[in-house]
């Protein structure tokens, strides 16, 4: 399905019944890094799974910015009447899901928020990684939003009032010193570390993010079909 808001024509796909969940997924991916993830979810969601502006199937556009995402996520929330969501993000989707809820504190219910930086510099190994793709400040629009932005401050997380379960993978490239940033910065913030995970691995085709998810929204695993694999 497709939705225009913000000047830009999003692809999202909902599936499920139940509270709604908003899946926003992290740099150069699309909505289908969540599908094994989602056949749980929708057991007990309304998933929406979106692709963020100039990936998947969405409009493209010519520049990036976080903020321009948070406007589309406020936008595609208001057009389709959702009533306080709970979101989940990726990386990029989870740094859109701190500014949003900092924005629009009483348009959520929860917040799990997996691999989120607060500043470029808190990436590690960014330098040695945007060396091996060249220059990308004058070549990928993505990577270089990824080089220049967010800005995430105290007083920024500090607005936000819904619970956020801060998730990040024990070999993460985000550094803790952050994850707890994050955590301790907003008013109900809680980290959990995916072991044996790097920044994505638990997310990605997998389904190891859906536990972290059920605990943060208090629901129980037990009785979704089959058992939770990788």
């Amino acid at each position: 399905m497709r939705i225009t808001t913000n000047g830009v024509t999003l692809y999202y796909e909902v599936e499920g019944k139940g509270p709604a969940l908003i899946l926003l997924h992290g740099n150069g991916e699309d909505h289908t890094i969540f599908d094994r993830a989602v056949f749980y979810l929708r057991q007990r969601f309304t998933v929406y799974s979106l692709d963020s502006r100039g990936h998947g199937e969405s409009s493209p556009v010519q520049e990036y910015h976080y903020q321009d995402m948070v406007d589309d996520l406020a936008g595609f929330i208001r057009k389709l009447g959702i009533e306080r969501p709970a979101i989940c993000g990726a990386s990029d989707g989870a740094i859109v899901g701190l500014m949003f809820a900092s924005q629009h504190p009483d348009s959520l219910s929860a917040l799990i928020a997996c691999g989120a930086n607060t500043r470029p510099e808190t990436l590690k190994g960014l330098g040695v990684a945007l060396m091996r793709m060249g220059r990308p400040e004058s070549k990928d629009p993505k990577v270089r939003m990824m080089l220049t932005e967010p800005h995430i401050t105290a007083e920024d997380l500090g607005r936000i009032t819904v619970p956020v379960t801060v998730v990040a993978g024990s070999r993460d490239c985000v550094r803790r010193s952050d994850t707890e940033f994050i955590a301790s910065s907003v008013q109900r913030g809680e980290v959990v570390i995916m072991h044996r995970a790097d920044h994505t691995s638990y997310i990605v085709h997998s389904t190891r993010v859906v536990d972290p998810i059920f605990r943060a929204l208090g629901m129980d695993v037990d009785g979704l079909q089959l058992s939770l694999g990788s």
